[in-house]
């Protein structure tokens, strides 16, 4: 085989001609499997596109079919799988740079699908193909490259590829750039030494950022992503793509495109410094505000607010990052909200002294490695933040775990000689920062915090005696995947959209908390389940077809309000119709685009079934994320409980001790999150059990023989 510019051995090499994209689609799928190398092209039909459409859905049927019901993360028959979608890469429109990961998850044992922003996924579709599904397991470190200038794909040997990702893009200049101009249609996927030793590694795809003259990077963060990547013994996925032009997607109708952009990219002009400021701050702008609500978590989600949130809040950050500078993840994004931290100086562990870009920090990195493990420092924050990434390690898990072993350690379940000397309270950064060290090197304590908050409760149950009941209330992760963000405690709309979730607690389905608890716009169990139907099927279209939401919420047209459903910024709706069908050539309309999720998301929901999870106990959620578990909990707020104790169950408080209120506050609000199961699977079409009925696979057009098989197990 000829060799390519750089020195590593091929193992494997396909050449192909580079497909021209048509309305958003090249019509082909590439599979890799690294146990035997090969290397193949597989066709898009005219099904996948009309009822999985790409991305998500892509990921979840090609995942479907390389799979058994019983495959394990580890296998090698599992696969990881990353695709745009038929709108991804379009330059017009903000936020159009999305990709998609699916896998079976190694903390739930499901398939998981995380978004990730970056260049990957829309260069690889450049490159000629609408997905990459990864099988199998490399008998030795290796780097796929999919050059579609060139129109060949290779596995070859890297063992002088560095691991920790901040190196990569150092390392892909020097050694995959042929040219200069190359960099700025080259991207990577790549996960550090930290994935190989926990099961929360993530994945991070970068993209070039021309002023900065370097490789930044974007996560795929949930489930552990980036665990299943290096198991694998991937060192790097790497795409060169030709030249993005406004035209690459080849729409049917670009004028029509141009106008959808044109009239976001004026609200962004006109009226972003006025609302969230995003282009400023991004999501850092939340912190603040979710403090002032009672949403902000803090210390293991006990509460929902701190003084000293103005430390960590968004005028900060705001301060601390470049401004000026091109800050979209995505060509044409002009919400630029992918902002960083330059030259930042590393103080700790083995890249102690070197200066780095710190990209981020996120609203849910500030708010899980920051105020839930009571860590108010940006200096503490940022430095957990770079070696997150550099490790490869889910700065949400990472927050959500150690909040979780803090109050563990607080409550005497913990000890320093069981941390291995660990004094892992509230508030102490240093021994959060040597934690995520040792997850880093697969070391001590660190090695069993990195399994998980599942892992952990049982392991502490049966090795340290810890109460089962305590460990479980406390132990903020729902299907085994750690809570994101958000206390959850006064929004039972909010319980369910993390509890009710496919993969998991993840706010991307569902965020009602606004709507239900600040504006009170969900009153009855009917009208929470309206919109625990609409809002995550809404929201799981933007992973089907590669677009990012924040351009959907995080900016609004001011006439919004006097709109019959302001929640939905209808206005912003049109435009995604426009997008679909100018792109693809399909006319659509907006509940066409209900419909599209409904059929992946109840695909994901049998698939959950078929691996012998996807019913009703499995939806169940921890105490905390409904209400107050500890005494010293229900105090903070007694005034507030004593409230709802009076006027919901007719109880006099006073005539109570405050374990009395708890249980009978805690007895209500469980029949209540059972009763909000009930009206959810009604109104998604399932029985009582959770499980989707034949009427609703009919109805969307997926009642495939094995499909049918699955759900008939369960009826």
């Amino acid at each position: 085989m000829t060799q390519p510019t750089h020195s590593h051995r091929v193992l494997a090499e396909y050449t192909y001609t580079v497909p021209s994209v048509e309305r958003g689609y090249t019509g082909q799928t590439l599979y890799v499997n690294l146990s035997d190398y090969t290397i193949a092209a597989k066709p898009v039909t005219e099904e996948m596109k009309e009822k999985f459409i790409g991305g998500r859905g892509f990921g979840l049927w090609l995942l479907w079919h390389g799979t058994r019901d019983d495959t394990k993360w580890n296998d090698p028959e599992n696969e990881i799988v990353i695709s745009s979608g038929p709108i991804g890469g379009i330059t017009q429109y903000p936020g159009s740079g999305k990709s998609l990961v699916v896998t079976i998850s190694p903390l739930t044992d499901i398939p998981i699908d995380s978004n990730v922003g970056g260049h990957f996924g829309p260069l690889l579709k450049f490159a000629g193909w609408d997905a990459i599904e990864i099988q199998g397991k490399a008998d030795r470190e290796v780097v796929v490259v999919i050059d579609g200038q060139k129109g060949r794909v290779t596995i070859e040997e890297a063992p002088d590829a560095p691991v920790d990702t901040h190196l990569i893009g150092e390392w892909l200049i020097r050694q995959m750039a042929e040219k200069e101009e190359d960099r700025y249609f080259m991207s990577a996927v790549s996960a550090g030494q930290g994935a190989e030793h926990t099961r929360i590694g993530c994945l991070n795809f970068a993209f070039y950022d021309r002023r900065r003259g370097a490789f930044r990077f974007k996560q795929a963060g949930r489930g552990g992503t980036g665990t299943v990547f290096r198991d694998k013994r991937i060192k790097a996925l790497v795409v060169k793509s030709p030249p993005v032009r406004a035209d690459s997607v080849h729409p049917a109708d670009p004028e029509r495109i141009a106008r959808a952009g044109m009239r976001l990219h004026k609200e962004i002009h006109d009226y972003d410094d006025s609302q969230n400021r995003m282009r400023r701050r991004g999501t850092t702008y939340l912190v603040q505000i979710m403090s002032d609500y009672d949403l902000l978590p803090v210390h293991n989600f006990k509460y929902g607010g701190h003084p000293d949130a103005s430390k960590i809040n968004g005028d900060v950050w705001e301060a601390r990052f470049t401004q000026g500078l091109p800050d979209g993840c995505w060509y044409g994004c002009t919400m630029s909200c992918s902002h960083a931290v330059d030259r930042y100086t590393v103080r700790t562990g083995p890249y102690k002294g070197q200066t780095v870009i710190v990209d981020g920090p996120e609203y849910e990195t500030i708010a899980g490695v920051g105020s839930n493990c009571g860590i108010f420092d940006p200096d503490a924050i940022l430095e957990i933040n770079f070696y997150c990434d550099t490790y490869g390690i889910d700065t949400i898990s990472f927050g959500t775990l150690t909040a979780f072993v803090m109050e563990c350690y607080e409550a005497g379940i913990l000890d320093k000689e069981k941390t291995g000397g660990l004094e892992l309270r509230f508030g102490n950064a240093d021994a959060a920062i040597e934690l995520l060290h040792q997850m880093g090197r697969g070391e001590g304590f660190g090695k069993i915090a990195g399994q998980g908050v599942r892992f952990m409760k049982k392991y502490f149950v049966e090795h340290f005696g810890a109460d089962p009941q305590f460990v479980q209330d406390i132990g903020m992760e729902a299907k085994g995947l750690e809570y994101s963000e958000y206390v959850s405690k006064e929004s039972l709309a909010q319980q369910g959209g993390y509890g009710l979730t496919n993969k998991g607690p993840q706010h991307d389905e569902a965020w009602l908390i606004f709507m239900d608890m600040v504006s009170n716009l969900l009153p009855t169990f009917e009208d929470k389940a309206e919109a625990l139907h609409y809002f995550p099927m809404f929201r799981t279209w933007f992973g089907l077809v590669g677009h990012c939401k924040l351009p959907w919420n995080d900016i609004i047209p001011p006439d919004n309000k006097y709109t019959p459903e302001p929640a939905k910024i209808p206005a912003h709706v049109q435009n995604y119709v426009d997008l679909f069908s100018g792109v693809t050539g399909k006319e659509i309309t907006r509940e066409d685009l209900i419909t599209m999720s409904e059929r992946v998301y109840n695909f994901q929901r049998v698939f959950n079934l078929r691996r012998g999870y996807g019913r009703r106990e499995h939806d169940n959620v921890p105490y905390r994320s409904m209400g107050p578990v500890t005494v010293e909990e229900y105090e903070s707020r007694a005034e507030r409980y004593d409230k709802q104790l009076r006027e919901l169950l007719g109880l006099d408080p006073t005539k109570m001790t405050t374990p009395e209120k708890l249980a009978a506050l805690r007895k209500y609000r469980e029949e209540q999150y059972e009763r909000l199961k009930d009206a959810v699977y009604a109104r998604r079409g399932w029985t009582r059990d959770g499980v989707p009925t034949l009427e609703t696979l009919r109805r969307l057009g997926i009642d495939y023989p094995d499909v049918v098989a699955v759900v008939q197990r369960y009826l």
